[in-house]
């Protein structure tokens, strides 16, 4: 019969092999070879930098420009690589994400969500005021 001393140290001994072994399959799944040629209007990807997303697939090694059609309007727009970059690794956006809405139908919601949280914030204010 194991002492529990002995039990804790072989449930360690596990558990730090299988912490190296996924940290192995992690280094050898998430970053790729590098591109031998480009597509045009492509941008090169930090991997580095999209060490945040966790997620199961290979991270992207470049972005691509793709295009979409608007939710609100129903306009055909492009969401440049450019822009993609600055989502995913400025703003840490998260990589299974992707544009639905033109800029024009963004800045609207924007607005539109503004002045539903003015709204909500005066009712509240209102509320507190009525109560005390």
């Amino acid at each position: 019969m194991k002492s529990a001393k002995q039990k804790r140290q072989e449930i360690t001994a596990k558990r730090e092999k299988y912490a190296k072994k996924k940290a192995d399959n992690v280094a050898t799944t998430k970053i790729a070879t590098p591109l031998t040629r480009r597509p045009i209007n492509s941008v090169l990807a930090n991997v580095e930098a999209l060490a945040h997303n966790n997620t199961y697939g290979p991270l992207p090694l470049l972005y691509v420009d793709k295009a979409f059609v608007c939710r609100d309007c129903g306009k055909q727009e492009v969401w440049t690589a450019t822009q993609q970059k600055w989502w995913y690794e400025v703003a840490k956006g998260h990589i299974d994400s992707f544009a639905v809405r033109c800029r024009a139908c963004r800045h609207k919601e924007r607005q539109r969500k503004a002045k539903v949280r003015l709204v909500y914030l005066q009712g509240i204010a209102k509320k507190k005021y009525v109560q005390s």
